[in-house]
Order: structure tokens, then C-alpha cells, then sequence
């Protein structure tokens, strides 16, 4: 081998190692808290007080799960979140693929302007909008006489999400249209296929991977919603999972029981975990970021 492909080969294998140190060492920090809370919840609080922080434990136990499922009220809390999540990713990615629809495959006036429009819309912090959004369904709700219509009702918080999301699926799912024959479109045209038709026997059964990609998207950033929640919502029967955690002492002055809430914070992620790992396979960075289909071979 001549020397100047020994300097080059020996140049790329430090710069390999130099990257695959960088990955190892993120890994290990991001992953640190995870494992660290999954400990701390097999850990009676006693033995902490008594042995110190990073001592060995005498004995694991569940206790603390049990006491978190009691105290936090996991299912109801639950039950509220689906009753948010489901209709608020039914509709953004129904809202989302029709836009991109009309955007992508219509002479639309200022279709360029729209598109950009409700990209910049998803992107506005939610601190910058929530006082306008609160006047607002408070204005709304008084003028139809119950004030309580559109503020600390489900509602109110789903349209919350379905106008701050939609923006970024139809984002994606535009660029995704735009990557798809034309012939297409215009053949549905040309047959005389209205624009429904075209919609829902046509273009629909194309988006079926970044839909299913996006629907995971969405789901795992409603599901971690805490701020909407906690802003739009004060009776406790309409709390989401996210905001259970308050009840074993999380965001209080007082110290609370730092394993309960552990064990409190792994139910809070163990459905989303559960949701990951029996929908992985369609969750992919290609169809959402691309438009194109990877296909795999066994």
C-alpha cells in the first residue's frame, strides 16, 4: 500500500474513532437518566435516607409502583389522554393530507403562501400564543353563554392541537405529494374523477406510509403535552397522563418521595414505549423527511 493511502486510511480511522467515541459517550448521557429513574423505582426511599444515594440496596421491590398507581390514578388519567389524542391525530393528518392534496395536485392562488403560512404557524412558541388563545375561547365561550365551551374542556384543547400540528403534516405530506408521478393526477382528471374521489381512491392509498410515520409522530407529542393541559384545563377530570405526576409530588415545594415519582415517571412513558415498539417498523425518518417509500427485503 503506498504511503499516501496509509496517511489517508490511518486519518479516516481516528476520525472514525473520534465519532464513534462522541456516539458512545451521547448514548451513555441520554440514556443515563433513563436507567437511573428505572433503578431508583425498584428502591425503597428509606433505604436511600438511610444508605446514601449511590449505595447498594438491601432488597428491590414494587412497592412503589403500587403506591404511584394509587396516588396518580394512571387509568383515569389515561382515558382522559386517549379521549385528546385520538380525535386530535384523526384530524390533523385528515386537515394535513387534504391541504397538501390541494396544494400539490390544484392551481391553487398563492398555494406557495398558504404552505408557508401554516408551516410558520406550527412553529410559534406556545408561550407566545396562549394569552391571545385563552381570550379568545373565553370571548367565544361568553358569547354563547357558557365560558367553559372552549376553556377547561376537551375541546378546547384538542383544537389547540389540531391548528398548531397541521401545519407540519401538511408540510410533510406536500413534500411527499410532490414526489409522486403526475401522470397519475392527471389520468383521475382526465376519467372525470371528482375531487373527493381523487382524494380518498387515489392519493389517500399513497400516504399510507408518512400517514402512519406522522400518526406515531403526533401521538408521542400530544401524549408529552403538559403545557396545553396545565393551561387550558383546571378540573381534575379532564387532566391528561402528563399532569398525574403533580399527585406523587412532581413540581411541588415540598420534597416528595423521589422513587415514587420515579416509578411514577416510568407508567407515565410505559405506554409510549409500548406504542414504539409494536409500531417501529412504521416509523420511519425516510417517508416523513423524503416522500419515498423504502421498501424491505427479509
Amino acid at each position: 500500500m503506498s504511503p499516501v493511502a496509509t496517511l489517508y486510511r490511518n486519518s479516516q480511522a481516528r476520525k472514525d474513532f473520534v465519532i464513534s467515541a462522541l456516539l458512545i459517550a451521547f448514548g451513555i448521557a441520554w440514556l443515563f437518566p433513563i436507567a437511573w429513574a428505572l433503578w431508583s423505582s425498584f428502591r425503597p426511599y428509606s433505604d436511600v435516607l438511610n444508605r446514601g444515594l449511590f449505595s447498594f440496596p438491601n432488597e428491590l421491590t414494587f412497592d412503589n409502583y403500587s403506591v404511584a398507581l394509587e396516588k396518580m390514578a394512571v387509568f383515569r388519567y389515561l382515558l382522559n389522554t386517549l379521549v385528546i389524542l385520538l380525535p386530535s391525530v384523526f384530524f390533523i393528518l385528515f386537515f394535513g393530507s387534504l391541504i397538501a392534496f390541494a396544494i400539490s395536485k390544484y392551481r391553487i392562488k398563492y398555494r406557495k403562501s398558504i404552505l408557508l403560512a401554516l408551516t410558520a404557524g406550527s412553529m410559534l412558541p406556545a408561550q407566545f400564543i396562549y394569552y391571545p388563545i385563552f381570550k379568545m375561547y373565553i370571548f367565544i365561550g361568553g358569547a354563547l353563554g357558557d365560558k367553559t365551551l372552549l376553556y377547561d374542556s376537551y375541546i378546547g384543547v384538542i383544537l389547540v392541537h389540531i391548528a398548531l400540528q397541521t401545519g407540519f403534516a401538511t408540510f410533510v405530506m406536500h413534500s411527499h405529494l410532490e414526489s409522486l408521478p403526475k401522470e397519475l393526477s392527471e389520468a383521475a382528471q382526465v376519467d372525470g374523477a371528482g375531487v373527493f374521489r381523487h382524494y380518498f381512491s387515489i392519493i389517500l392509498p399513497m400516504l399510507r406510509a408518512p400517514l402512519a410515520s406522522l400518526a406515531i409522530l403526533f401521538s408521542v407529542w400530544i401524549y408529552n403535552d403538559f403545557f396545553w393541559a396545565w393551561s387550558l384545563l383546571k378540573r381534575d377530570q379532564f387532566f391528561p397522563i402528563t399532569t398525574s405526576l403533580t399527585r406523587v409530588g412532581a413540581f411541588s415545594r415540598i420534597i416528595p418521595d423521589q422513587n415514587v415519582l420515579a416509578a411514577g415517571a416510568i407508567l407515565v412513558a410505559l405506554p409510549l414505549l409500548i406504542l414504539y415498539f409494536t409500531m417501529k417498523r412504521y416509523f420511519s425518518a425516510a417517508p416523513i423527511l423524503t416522500g419515498v417509500k423504502i421498501q424491505k427485503h427479509d
